[in-house]
């Protein structure tokens, strides 16, 4: 599992994060793969582009994990 650190950030939108960690290549791709219901929050599929990922949450696409933390 990755960790994602917020370096005193509240959040980092679930997109952004994607494209942040290399999950996927650019910010589209990011949303396309999140409006087809691939990415997961905390074990549930999640559709919101822009959803705030914040500490302690879990996010899930194509087998990999990323924890996110303070």
């Amino acid at each position: 599992m990755k960790e994602f650190q917020l370096k005193g950030k509240d959040f980092i939108p679930l997109c952004d994060l994607l494209k942040t960690t290399g999950l996927c290549q650019t910010g589209g791709h990011a949303k396309i793969v999140i409006a087809d219901g691939l990415v997961k929050v905390d074990g549930e599929v999640e559709l919101r582009k822009r959803c705030k990922m914040k500490k302690g949450q879990t996010v899930e696409f194509e087998g990999q994990k990323i924890a996110i933390i303070d």
